[in-house]
């Protein structure tokens, strides 16, 4: 006759409990915070873009008016909508790839060699916008380089810290016994990279892709100077629109034009994850 023995169930400490209350309730509250802070300088903008008429010291418009929403229709706006999104996905698809072979080759290189590769490629951050431009659009009007290539080469360099960063940080963390084990098992460099590397780094790369994106679709200096009036896109519409007085709703339109799409991709690609990992949490 043989007894199972089991072990004694604990409850959870009364201290536990609140522990982890707090901790929630300040992850909570920060969200909140952090969400309120990003969400704040939103709300002028919104109220000049229906405000008809608003004057001081009244604290909200005293007449309403969506007209200044047509001019999202007018083919010089739509026109330049596209060549935003062209410039964003041209430079994304070229500084993230790169971004991860200079990600890679720092971690390659062992010591010094490696901090060497990364100061090089962090190098941009620490350049003015405005004189990396400067001194880049003399060599490019030198050899006769095209407007949009040029704007192009420009944001890549700068866009390349950010997706460097981004790779680093996974590739920190990246463990590369998965390949040993798919190498071990028979699968050669290609199928360890379609199947291994790129699934294992798919978060990374979408961030890199969005934040390289980011730096396209919302330039002004690169366009204005490296393009020179050649390219008309959504900030230097902006831009022309903020010179001139009496513009504000105007103003206001053309710049929820330029914040709302990028923050409906990030919500498109962050909510569902987090509605999974709630779900999870949830389910017993």
């Amino acid at each position: 006759m043989t007894a199972t023995l089991s072990a004694p169930h604990r409850a959870p400490r009364p201290g536990t409990r609140i522990s982890m209350r707090g901790r929630r309730a300040l992850r909570i509250a920060f969200g909140v915070l952090l969400l309120g802070w990003i969400l704040t300088p939103l709300l002028p903008l919104a109220l000049w873009s229906v405000a008809g008429r608003w004057q001081a010291p009244a604290v909200l418009p005293d007449t309403y008016s969506l007209e200044a929403f047509t001019v999202l229709g007018v083919p010089g706006t739509l026109r330049a909508a596209l060549a935003s999104l062209l410039l964003g996905c041209t430079v994304a698809l070229v500084a993230t790839p790169l971004g991860l072979l200079g990600a890679l080759a720092a971690r390659a290189l062992p010591g010094r060699r490696g901090r060497v590769v990364d100061l090089i490629l962090l190098a941009p951050l620490a350049v003015p916008p405005f004189a990396l431009v400067m001194g880049a659009n003399t060599t490019l009007l030198r050899l006769h380089v095209p407007a949009f290539a040029g704007v192009v080469l420009i944001l890549v360099v700068t866009a390349l810290p950010y997706t460097t960063f981004m790779f680093r940080s996974a590739l920190a963390a990246y463990e590369q016994r998965f390949e040993d084990v798919a190498g071990t098992l028979g699968a050669d460099r290609r199928q360890v990279l379609r199947h291994v590397r790129v699934p294992l780094l798919s978060t990374a790369t979408a961030r890199a892709f969005f934040l390289a994106f980011l730096v396209g679709w919302g330039d002004y200096i690169a366009t204005l100077l490296a393009g020179g009036g050649q390219l008309r896109t959504l900030p230097m519409l902006l831009g022309a629109a903020a010179s001139s007085t009496g513009n504000e709703q105007l103003t206001a339109v053309l710049s929820l034009a330029v914040i709302v799409p990028p923050v409906v991709i990030l919500v498109a690609f962050v909510l569902p994850g987090s509605v999974t990992a709630i779900i999870r949490k949830a389910t017993p």
